[in-house]
C-alpha cells in the first residue's frame, strides 16, 4: 500500500522509505529539536524520545491526539532554544543548543583577542591558542629533519603541545554554534519551504543537511591535506618509514584539531543525554569512543599520517550518505535511489576495502618503522614499541567490525525494499507517528 511522504505526495514502500528507515549511525548528527532539553532543565520539552512516542497501536480517537500533542513539542517552539542567561548557559551547558549563547562565547573569545593585540601588540597574545594553531616548530629544526623544504620555500611546521587544547575548547564551541545556526535558520525553514509536513521527517531532513555540510567539508579538506602526504592514495607504507612524523603541515594539524573538536562536541552532547536514542544507540556509542581514542592517541604518539588516511575512509561515504538520505526526505525518490546504489559501491570501497586494506598495513608493515626508533621515548617523538601494534590494531578492527555491521544492514534494506518488504524496519517509530496522526485528524 503506497504510503504518503511530507509534502503529502504518494510514494511506493520501495528502496526510499527502507532508506529513510535506515538509522543515521555514522554522522552523529544531533537534531536542534532532540537537543533542547538539558538535565535539571524544567523549561520546556523537547521532542520525545521513543519510549514517549505516542500514537502507538491500540492509541485511538481524541484520546491519542491529546496525548500526542501533550508529549511531544512543536518543531517551532522557540522558548526551548531561549537563553537564561549567558552565565546560566555556560553552567548548564545550554550553550550547546542555543545558538546566541555560544556566538556569545565565541564573539567574547574574538573580541579578547582583537583588544590583546590593539593595546599590547608587542606582547604574545594568549588567546591566540584559542583561535589558531600554535606551537611551530623553529626553522632550523624544519631543516635538519627536511632538507629538501629550504629548496621549495614550504618550512612551516607545527608540533603538538598543550596550546592545543585551547583551540579544542574554542572549536566544540563554534561547532555547536554552527550546528544549531544552520539547522535551525537554514534547513528547517528550506524543509517547510519545500512542503515537508511532518514534524520527524523535518528533524531528520536537517540532521542530514547538517551532516552533508560537515561531512562534505571534511571529506575535502581531508583529500586536501592527504595530497601532501607520501601516503598520498594509500601508499601505506609511508604511514611507518620516516617515523616519528612529529611535524605537521599547518593544514594538517589545523584538520586534525578540527576533527577532534568535532567529535568531543558530539561525545559532550551524548554524555549529556541531548540526543534522542536510535535502534543502534550502543553501536554509536562504541563508535563515537572508538574515534576518539583513534584520534587522541595518533596525535599523540605521531601517527597523524594514518589518522588522515581513517579519516578519509570515514567522511566521503558519510557525504553520500547524508546526500542520499536528505534527498528521500525530500522525496526526491529517483534521485535518492541512484545515490544509494553510489554509496554501496563507495561504502564497499572506503569503509570496506580501503579500511582492510589500513588494518593490513598495521599488521604486516609496523616493522617498517627505523629500528633505531622502535624505543618508548616520548621526548624524542618515539613511542611505537613492538606492543603499539597490537594498540592501533584493536580500535582499527572494532571500527571495521562496525562498519561491517552497518554495511549488512544497508544490505538488508536493500534487498527487503527490492522485495517490497521493509514495514519492521522502522526507525524511532516515525512510521507509527505518521500513521496515527492520520487516524487522529
Amino acid at each position: 500500500m503506497a504510503s504518503i511522504d511530507g509534502a503529502g505526495r504518494p510514494r511506493a514502500p520501495s528502496l526510499s522509505r527502507g532508506l529513510s528507515q535506515l538509522n543515521t549511525y555514522t554522522d552523529g548528527a544531533v537534531s536542534p529539536v532532540d537537543a533542547t532539553k538539558l538535565p535539571g532543565d524544567n523549561v520546556g520539552a523537547a521532542i520525545s524520545t521513543p519510549a514517549q512516542t505516542v500514537g502507538k497501536k491500540g492509541a485511538k480517537g481524541k484520546g491519542a491526539k491529546a496525548k500526542k500533542e501533550k508529549g511531544k513539542a512543536s518543531i517551532d517552539d522557540g522558548k526551548d532554544r531561549s537563553s537564561k542567561g549567558l552565565l546560566s548557559d555556560i553552567v548548564t551547558f545550554r550553550w550547546m543548543t542555543v545558538p546566541a549563547s555560544s556566538a556569545k562565547i565565541a564573539g567574547l573569545v574574538l573580541l579578547l583577542w582583537v583588544n590583546w593585540r590593539l593595546f599590547t601588540p608587542s606582547t604574545p597574545n594568549p588567546f591566540s591558542y584559542f583561535l589558531f594553531i600554535s606551537h611551530r616548530v623553529p626553522l632550523s629544526a624544519v631543516l635538519l629533519s627536511e632538507p629538501s623544504a629550504a629548496l621549495s620555500g614550504d618550512t612551516i611546521r607545527y608540533q603538538k603541545g598543550y596550546g592545543d587544547l585551547a583551540f579544542l575548547a574554542f572549536y566544540i564551541v563554534v561547532f555547536s554554534c554552527l550546528r544549531q545556526t544552520t539547522t535551525l535558520y537554514v534547513f528547517l525553514p528550506f524543509a517547510k519551504w519545500w512542503g515537508i509536513k511532518n514534524e520527524r521527517k523535518q528533524e531528520r531532513f536537517v540532521e542530514q543537511g547538517y551532516a552533508l555540510l560537515y561531512w562534505g567539508s571534511a571529506g575535502l579538506f581531508g583529500l586536501y591535506v592527504m595530497s601532501f602526504q607520501e601516503s598520498w592514495w594509500f601508499n601505506l607504507e609511508h604511514l611507518w618509514l620516516k617515523y616519528p612524523h612529529w611535524q605537521m603541515r599547518p593544514e594538517l594539524k589545523t584538520y586534525y584539531l578540527l576533527q577532534a573538536s568535532y567529535w568531543l562536541q558530539q561525545a559532550l552532547v551524548m554524555l549529556l543525554g541531548l540526543e534522542a536514542p536510535r535502534k543502534d544507540y550502543y553501536e554509536l556509542i562504541a563508535h563515537h569512543l572508538v574515534t576518539l581514542w583513534l584520534i587522541g592517541w595518533s596525535y599523540l604518539v605521531n601517527l597523524t599520517m594514518i589518522g588522515t588516511t581513517v579519516f578519509v575512509c570515514m567522511d566521503i561515504p558519510d557525504t553520500w550518505l547524508a546526500m542520499a538520505k536528505g534527498f528521500n526526505y525530500l522525496g526526491l525518490d529517483g534521485l535518492a535511489t541512484a545515490l544509494f546504489g553510489c554509496l554501496m559501491f563507495i561504502w564497499t570501497y572506503f569503509r570496506i576495502y580501503l579500511s582492510a586494506f589500513t588494518l593490513y598495513s598495521v599488521w604486516y608493515q609496523f616493522d617498517l618503522i627505523p629500528s633505531h626508533t622502535r624505543e618508548w621515548a616520548p621526548a624524542k617523538g618515539w613511542w611505537l614499541v613492538p606492543w603499539m601494534r597490537y594498540q592501533i590494531f584493536a580500535p582499527l578492527a572494532i571500527l571495521l567490525a562496525l562498519n561491517c555491521f552497518w554495511y549488512a544492514l544497508m544490505w538488508r534494506v536493500m534487498i527487503r525494499a527490492l522485495k517490497g518488504d521493509v514495514s519492521d524496519e522502522r526507525e524511532d517509530g516515525e512510521y507509527d507517528d505518521e500513521e496515527e496522526e492520520k487516524k487522529t485528524q
